[in-house]
């Protein structure tokens, strides 16, 4: 008789445990079931992913954001209010029904754009607007002296500088590379030396002025006969 008690007593156990574990037991005490939040984030009509979205439970303290494509997922207990919220659109709430059977809930979210306008803000350089007006009365106009120093030059004084003033530094650069490049021909045989500038030790200056003796080009110039 006792062991039939025993089984008894272990069976009605093993069905309130059971009970306890079924959902229906625990909404009857008090716990909601936790659904998983999944959806996708649009702009408007365009069904366009909206990344970095906002989605949150504020009672809660527990968010996610959206990726790259506008989806995101996230835990919540059956009867949240969700909150998704980004820049530039209004904010959307999305509530998950109490008595709501299933463990996922899918949604699309599509934002609406939130123009806002903001007011006009006006910067002056004082503390005050009449501060403002009592300097600029006060300011006085540029007169002939305070004319900036390129307004004085005149076509002589310019002139003047110009033969005065030092090379620049990129004067002498371009100086100091022109000198390189003369030497270099020099050396190659193309640039100009003192034998060819100077005619008496030219040979070529010599055998063009043989030529000019032989064809007679001085006595018909100057009438000498050699």
């Amino acid at each position: 008789m006792s062991s039939v008690r025993v089984y008894f007593l272990l069976t009605a156990l093993l069905l309130a445990l059971g009970l306890l574990l079924t959902p229906g037991a625990a909404q009857a005490q008090g716990q909601r079931p936790v659904v998983q939040f999944t959806g996708i984030v649009a702009s408007g009509d365009s069904l366009l992913g909206v990344p970095g979205a906002a989605i949150f439970v504020p009672k809660a303290g527990r968010g996610t954001s959206s990726n790259e494509y506008g989806y995101f997922s996230l835990p919540v207990l059956a009867g949240d209010s969700i909150v998704i919220r980004s820049l530039g659109y209004r904010n959307q709430y999305v509530i998950v029904p109490e008595t709501y059977p299933r463990q996922s809930y899918s949604v699309i979210v599509q934002l609406q754009e939130d123009a806002t306008i903001l007011p006009e803000v006006r910067i002056f350089p004082y503390a005050t607007e009449r501060a403002f007006k009592e300097a600029f009365l006060a300011m006085k106009p540029p007169s002939e002296n305070d004319r900036s120093a390129a307004e004085k030059l005149n076509e002589q004084t310019m002139r003047r500088m110009f033969n005065t003033l030092p090379v620049t530094s990129m004067g002498n650069y371009r100086q100091a590379m022109q000198a390189q490049q003369q030497d270099q021909q020099r050396r190659m045989g193309f640039g100009a030396t003192p034998a060819t500038n100077n005619p008496l030790l030219n040979p070529f200056s010599w055998l063009q002025l043989i030529k000019q003796v032989k064809s007679g080009e001085f006595k018909k110039k100057e009438g000498i006969d050699y």
